[in-house]
């Protein structure tokens, strides 16, 4: 009888911390998962106040038209800028801020006379070249989801990596690619609805 006693005890023991064990498994699993969640959804925060300064270069990140709408608007809001969808470094000047309008288009690339890999080199040098020079730099994303694919992808990383602001039209972002790249170099970004909310945040960058 004592046997079974001790038996029974011993069993409800082991029962008792298995149970333990896997409660304290399961607590820590969802604290991991908690964290990786938190991790991928890292939040981008928007411009807090004014950084950048006139004179104004402003050019192609991939020669779609996007950056010829955005000129407009800037025209209109009486900022000056200069507008040079094939500026190098050599072209900066007395610029203070480079602006480069993310966006590839085969038929522009073949108008420009030059490929996607000469775009990409021709962004990468004048990005350094900027960056050398200690000119502020803002990236923007303005076709939506048309100017996304293969080719406009080729361009955005290496802008979005250098920029100290961006502005993506929200249309253009639903994979989070450009609001992630923000969010892991810690760049400010300001997501909007349509290339003429540009007019509502582009201005509050400038001093």
């Amino acid at each position: 009888m004592k046997k079974k006693i001790i038996a029974a005890a011993l069993a409800l023991a082991l029962a008792l911390t298995m149970a333990a064990c896997g409660g304290s498994s399961s607590s820590s699993s969802s604290a991991a998962a908690s964290s990786d969640a938190a991790g991928s959804t890292a939040a981008v925060e928007g411009l807090k106040e004014a950084f950048a300064e006139s004179p104004i270069l402003l050019t192609s990140g991939g020669q779609s038209a996007d950056y010829q709408m955005i000129g407009t608007v800037m025209s209109k809001l009486g900022m000056d800028c200069t507008v040079n969808n094939l500026a190098t470094s050599a072209d900066l000047g007395d610029a203070k801020t480079l602006i480069v309008v993310a966006g590839g288009s085969s038929k522009g690339l073949g108008a420009a006379g030059i490929d996607a890999d000469g775009e990409l080199a021709r962004l990468t040098e004048l990005l350094d070249g900027a960056k050398e020079k200690g000119l502020s730099i803002i990236v923007m994303h303005t076709g939506g989801e048309a100017r996304r694919g293969d080719l406009s992808d080729k361009f955005i990383a290496p802008c979005f990596e250098k920029a100290d602001y961006a502005i993506v039209v929200a249309a253009g972002d639903s994979d989070g690619l450009m609001s992630g790249l923000c969010a892991e170099n810690g760049i400010p970004m300001d997501s909007i609805n349509s290339i003429s909310d540009v007019t509502t945040v582009l201005p509050a960058a400038f001093k």
